[in-house]
C-alpha cells in the first residue's frame, strides 16, 4: 500500500502546540513518502472526554490544511473488533479474566506478572481481562530514540485488555486500528515509547504486522513540564497558520519557509523535512504558554 502515517488525538480538550508538533510531523512525513495521511480519534474512555473537543481538534487541523487522506476512523465504534481481538488472545490462552481491584494489587506489591488472577472469583461484577504477559524482551529500534529493549512482563507486568467498566484499553484498540488502517510507520511523542513494547507485543500474538517507530521530544515548559491537557495547556491559534507552523517548524529543528500562502509552506516543509536535528532528543522546551495561546480567532470548533 505505501506509505501510511496517522495522527489519532483523544478528545480531552482541544489542539494544543504538543499535539500539533506530532500532528505535524507525521503530516510532513507522510507526505514527503508520498503516502496517506489517517485520522483516528481515539475516544474510547468517555469519562474523560470533554464535550465538543473531537470536533474542535478536527476543525483546526482543517483550518490548518492538515487534511486526511480518508474519513476519520472513530475507535468509539470499533467495540467488535476490539471484542474479536480480545476472544482470539482468550482462545489461544494469552488471556484471562481477573477481579483484582487497585487495592488488592496495592497489597500484594507487585504487578500482575504470574498470569493468573490473585483475588477471588466474584459474582457481583464483571472481571477485567488482562494479557498473559510471556517472559522475554521486545527489543526494536524506533526512528529517533535508537535502540529500545523492554522486559514487558517484569516492567508492566499482566497488563489490562478491557476494563471490569467494559471500556477496552489504549493498548489493545490501538494495535487493532493501526493494523486495520494499515499503518506502516507510527509519529508521535516520546511519552508513548513506553507504550510501545506492549503494543510489539500484542502485534505479534495477535499476528498483525509491526509499523516502525517515531517518537518525537515531548514539548515542555519552563518548568520541564510535558504540555498537555491535564496541565491545561493553551490551544493553538488555528486561525494564524503562518505563525503556528512557525513555531511548530522552529521545534522540530526545521528551516521555516518564507512563502506568502500556507500551501506552499506545507509543500516546501515536506519536501525539505529531516528528523535529524531531533535524533536522540526525548524533550525540547517549547515557547512561552502565553506566545501559543490562541490570539485572534480561538473558537477552533466554528
Amino acid at each position: 500500500m505505501g506509505y501510511r502515517g496517522r495522527f489519532a488525538p483523544s478528545p480531552t480538550g482541544e489542539l494544543h502546540f504538543g499535539s500539533l508538533v506530532a500532528a505535524l510531523a507525521g503530516w510532513l512525513r507522510t507526505r514527503q513518502s508520498g503516502g496517506a495521511w489517517l485520522l483516528r480519534v481515539e475516544d474510547i474512555d468517555p469519562p474523560r472526554e470533554v464535550e465538543g473537543s473531537a470536533q474542535a481538534i478536527l476543525a483546526a487541523l482543517d483550518r490548518l490544511a492538515l487534511q486526511a487522506d480518508a474519513p476519520v476512523l472513530y475507535q468509539s465504534r470499533r467495540a467488535d473488533a476490539y471484542a474479536s481481538a480480545l476472544q482470539q488472545l482468550r482462545a489461544e490462552g494469552h488471556a484471562f479474566a481477573c477481579w483484582c481491584s487497585r487495592t488488592d494489587i496495592e497489597e500484594a506489591g507487585t504487578p500482575h506478572r504470574d498470569g493468573r488472577c490473585i483475588s477471588r472469583q466474584r459474582d457481583d461484577r464483571e472481571p477485567a481481562w488482562r494479557l498473559r504477559v510471556p517472559d522475554g524482551d521486545i527489543v526494536f529500534d524506533d526512528g529517533l530514540q535508537g535502540s529500545q529493549c523492554q522486559n514487558v512482563r517484569e516492567a508492566v507486568g499482566d497488563f489490562v485488555l478491557k476494563r471490569a467498566d467494559g471500556l477496552w484499553s489504549y493498548q489493545l484498540a490501538c494495535v487493532v486500528d493501526d493494523a486495520f488502517q494499515g499503518i506502516t510507520e507510527v509519529v508521535r511523542g516520546c511519552d508513548l515509547l513506553d507504550s510501545t513494547p506492549r503494543q510489539i507485543l500484542l502485534q505479534r500474538l495477535l499476528g498483525l504486522p509491526t509499523p516502525t517507530y517515531l517518537h518525537l521530544p515531548l514539548a515542555v515548559d519552563g518548568e520541564g513540564r510535558k504540555l498537555s491537557k491535564s496541565t491545561d495547556a493553551p490551544a493553538i491559534d488555528a486561525c494564524d497558520p503562518q505563525a503556528v507552523f512557525a513555531r511548530a517548524l522552529h521545534f522540530l529543528g526545521q528551516p521555516v519557509p518564507h512563502t506568502p500562502d500556507i500551501a506552499t509552506l506545507l509543500h516546501v516543509a515536506a519536501r525539505d523535512f529531516d528528523v535529524a536535528p531531533l535524533r536522540g532528543v526525548s524533550a525540547r522546551a517549547a515557547f512561552d504558554a502565553a506566545e501559543l495561546s490562541a490570539s485572534g480567532c480561538s473558537d477552533t470548533s466554528r
